[in-house]
């Protein structure tokens, strides 16, 4: 893994591919565990989460349905506080157990907010799968079921984790160098 820079800022090497898969692998094991009785709407937040979500669905291997939503609360580098919904999710909650893939969970906003949205449509319960969080960054109360890994509040790019729409196809996950 080699230094990247983007839009002029450089981002250095953070977490590898194969660190990532082994997290994916665990959280695919506890999530399976739970919840493969039950009647599951996975929820692919897009577009950051799209490689998680695929990897993580491969592993739970169970007959769920999978939709997909896209929200917007970033510009740049920063969090507008300011959720935009894009794409609706399109598909009935109502009496299931949701379950939202997010890449990331920086301040919890997105996630509180689509949590109080997926419970106020009727869904029985909804569980949170993030494959990375920020514990230094949340400054809205919400609980994640399912954590890949806990990082420090940097800013970073690759997996699926963008800087204004680019970096997400890099496989291993850079940090931005200050």
């Amino acid at each position: 893994m080699d230094a990247i820079t983007l839009f002029g800022k450089k981002f250095v090497p953070y977490i590898t591919a194969e660190e990532i898969e082994v997290q994916i692998a665990r959280l695919a094991n506890e999530i399976r565990k739970d919840v493969a009785d039950r009647d599951c709407l996975f929820v692919c937040i897009m577009n950051g989460a799209f490689m998680f979500a695929s990897e993580l669905m491969k592993q739970i291997d169970i007959p769920a349905e999978v939709g997909f939503a896209r929200y917007s609360s970033y510009q740049g580098l920063h969090s507008s506080a300011s959720l935009k919904e894009i794409m609706p999710l399109g598909i009935p909650v109502k009496g299931r157990t949701v379950i939202i893939i997010e890449d990331l969970i920086d301040t919890g906003y997105t996630m509180a907010c689509l949590k109080k949205k997926y419970l106020d449509e009727g869904a029985e319960e909804v569980r949170i799968a993030a494959m990375l969080i920020k514990p230094e960054a949340l400054t809205n109360v919400v609980t994640c079921d399912y954590v890949g890994l806990e990082i420090e509040n940097k800013f970073i790019v690759g997996h699926g984790l963008d800087f204004d729409g680019r970096g997400r196809m890099l496989k291993d996950i850079y940090q931005i160098e200050e």
